[in-house]
């Protein structure tokens, strides 16, 4: 069935109408290129997503206080609920499935901000009293100088941890910034680390306009004395981040006389369920654009299979005279299949090629993570090698199944039949 004599002959019935052969490619060429630019641009667009995410523990979630909505204990409701350093170690003492529990303070609250000043160079940025735990939390990367140690928490350091904006701002362009002093609210902190942010966006602005000072000195500096304003923690390997979320819950709600439920006295956010949610989307989006591209690609399959029964129509006397002489159904069928197959292949195989070069080329004009130092939202397009194995196993399943009805119609012809048709 494979040999050259075959194989010309399959060329030759598909090239007597050149222009009805390319059109029906055509349509299978279109459905394989758009399944190869789908999933290439949701992968580009996870990958994005990802890079946000890298150096984060995705095994997270943060709790702060708020506003009692119901009275409890015989106290009214309406409670402010502020934490303290004793509830961070009580934390500590009864939560072993939290790996890390890190109290967080900011100047103005949250989303507020403060003045630091350099010289006569002055900006308002977000000013975080952190430990160093944080970093293995947020999505940082340390481009120059340290982060925040231990040292410097035991023994109230006045240091500072600075982004890339607040450095393009108080300082000269090629200016470094480690040692030098800057001045957050009339105090003086020394920088001794440079970060950027792995986010993108306003995350990753906001990370670019943040100042980190030790927890410690925060609060002597700023006068928050035995204040928390939220907590970040991180649950210990293997245990669901949910599970210590609920436990660190009970305590705070026990501990501030908080009612079991009053969903508004404390507020919390988890990270991993918000993780577990975004790739359970991108599991959506991905077999949406199998279900798209395989939709198009199978009505291509269709015009194969329309036109073959065309072909096997105009060659009604050449398969009797075939049977005639002694061919098998099977050998028939198999001509007629294979004839299906190889359209379908050829063109599907140009239309992944065509899908994959345009995903190179866009990958190729993307900016790069590197060259800027902005992660970008959406990063390296493309499909891997299982993808296009997957790809090329529907194409011959596509071209069998479009070949399976002219097959059967061929091998009803029967030799008497074959004489008598025009």
């Amino acid at each position: 069935m494979f040999d050259l004599d075959h194989l010309q002959e399959i060329w030759t019935a598909l090239s007597k109408n050149r222009l009805r052969t390319f059109l029906t490619a055509f349509g299978v060429f279109w459905g394989i290129f758009l399944l190869m630019l789908l999933l290439g641009s949701g992968n580009g667009l996870k990958n994005g997503i990802d890079a946000g995410f890298s150096g984060a523990a995705t095994n997270s979630f943060f709790v702060w206080g708020m506003r009692t909505s119901k009275p409890f204990a015989g106290l009214l409701a309406g409670r402010s609920i502020e934490f303290t350093n004793a509830d961070v170690e009580e934390l500590r003492r009864q939560v072993p499935e939290a790996k890390v529990i890190a109290p967080r303070l900011q100047l103005g609250g949250f989303r507020g901000g403060a003045t630091a000043t350099r010289g006569i160079h002055t900006g308002a940025y977000t000013i975080m009293g952190d430990m160093p735990e944080i970093a293995t939390i947020q999505s940082l990367a340390v481009s120059r100088g340290r982060f925040l140690n231990k040292l410097d928490i035991e023994e109230k350091r006045k240091v500072a941890v600075i982004g890339h904006r607040v450095h393009e701002v108080l300082f000269d362009k090629q200016e470094d910034p480690i040692g030098q002093g800057i001045r957050i609210n009339g105090v003086e902190f020394q920088v001794i680390g440079l970060f950027r942010s792995r986010q993108s966006g306003n995350d990753g602005q906001q990370d670019a306009e943040t100042i980190f000072v030790p927890f410690s000195t925060y609060q002597q500096a700023f006068n928050a004395m035995n204040q928390v304003q939220w907590l970040a923690v991180t649950s210990v390997d293997g245990v669901p981040a949910s599970v210590a979320e609920k436990k660190v819950l009970d305590i705070l709600r026990a501990r501030h006389k908080v009612s079991p439920q009053d969903n508004r006295g404390i507020g919390h956010f988890n990270l991993e369920e918000e993780y577990a949610k975004i790739q359970g989307l991108f599991v959506g989006i991905k077999f949406l654009m199998w279900i798209v591209g395989v939709g198009t690609l199978a009505a291509g399959a269709i015009g194969v299979s329309n036109i073959m029964l065309i072909i096997v129509r105009e060659r009604t006397k050449e398969l009797g005279l075939r049977r005639a002489i002694g061919a098998t159904p099977w050998k028939v069928q198999g001509q007629i299949v294979l004839e299906a197959v190889i359209l379908t292949l050829g063109s599907g195989l140009l239309g992944l090629s065509a899908g994959v070069g345009v995903l190179e080329l866009v990958n190729r004009l993307l900016p790069g993570a590197g060259a800027s130092g902005e992660p970008q939202m959406f990063q390296n397009p493309g499909v891997t090698l299982e993808v296009a194995l997957q790809a090329l196993a529907v194409l011959v399943v596509s071209g069998v199944l479009a070949g399976f009805a002219p097959a059967r119609r061929a091998v009803s012809i029967t030799p008497m039949a074959a004489l008598r048709s025009d």
